[in-house]
């Protein structure tokens, strides 16, 4: 029976431990200097974004259930919803679920439309693991909406003052003509998962500086204005918010596509923070400290 070379299983470890540190393209050879990227007001306001969001996601899908079906203009076309998730009871007595988008109708049992609780087929628009609370209670959801949804423009509001003052927006976040021209190859960089971890990894790049530019400056502002412009009193005293967005029911399907916009980024974000170096991404968003490969400190 050939013996485990433990040189070869040490190499193994240090292998498997550098993959998750830095990504599947770092070089194993390389020196590695450890640098001050992210400081501590910037680290505070992504983590309390992140819980924020997760609330107000989850809250707003409850919200949704009520009437779980999107609308083009100032009144609500039940006959000819943009989507809705409906429970449909079929010629067998089976309650199936139906998501239908403009034309097109899915069998979507199980998942939107009619999804199973405490062991029973029910006709709802997300499952209950989806929203809080589980249970279909419109009023409490609403309540966890509106009351994470201050915090979300106010930790918003912070950090476009941090933002602006400490010259962030300008130095880091707003996409410079170089961006532009160089967004091309870093879209096919990324699609080859070829991540830098030299001296570049110090900053944003192109397709990273666009995609935040994105999410700070259009998608986040959106849907702020789109959840103010579905309240009737504000509608009242601000009677621009409906005509700006083509009305209420245009806005509420606005807003219900800039959520789950976010929703993307977020889920892309998790996976190129993976793909780019777990621990390594990790520790930036924790400590502020991060690795480069190099040993200059300079850049």
């Amino acid at each position: 029976m050939q013996k485990e070379n433990p040189i070869a299983k040490e190499r193994g470890r240090f292998s498997l431990l550098r993959l998750l540190t830095f990504g599947a393209n770092a070089d194993p050879n390389a020196p590695h200097t450890v640098i001050f990227r992210h400081g501590l007001f910037l680290r505070l306001t992504h983590w309390l974004n992140a819980a924020i969001l997760v609330f107000m996601l989850m809250s707003g899908l409850q919200i949704f259930n009520a009437h779980p079906a999107l609308y083009f203009g100032a009144q609500s076309d039940f006959a000819h919803p943009a989507l809705s998730m409906t429970g449909i009871t079929n010629a067998n007595g089976e309650l199936r679920g139906i998501t239908q988008i403009g034309r097109w109708q899915l069998d979507t049992t199980g998942l939107f439309g009619a999804s199973n609780v405490d062991g029973t087929r029910v006709a709802r628009g997300f499952p209950s693991w989806a929203t809080i609370p589980g249970t279909q209670w419109l009023a409490l959801g609403r309540r966890y909406h509106f009351f994470f949804a201050w915090f979300f423009v106010a930790n918003g509001l912070m950090f476009a003052l941090w933002g602006i003052l400490s010259g962030h927006f300008r130095k880091d976040l707003i996409p410079t003509a170089h961006d532009v021209t160089a967004l091309p190859r870093e879209i096919a960089d990324h699609a080859r998962l070829k991540f830098a971890h030299d001296a570049r990894a110090r900053h944003y790049n192109a397709l990273q500086k666009l995609t935040y530019f994105i999410v700070l400056f259009v998608i986040a502002p959106l849907i702020v204005a789109t959840g103010l412009t579905m309240s009737p009193t504000l509608d009242s005293a601000f009677p621009f918010l409906p005509w700006l967005f083509g009305g209420r029911q245009t806005a509420r399907t606005i807003h219900f596509i800039a959520a789950f916009s976010l929703l993307a980024f977020f889920v892309v974000h998790l996976v190129m923070v993976v793909l780019s170096g777990t621990l390594n991404n990790l520790r930036s968003m924790i400590t502020g400290r991060y690795a480069i490969e190099g040993d200059d400190d300079h850049g």
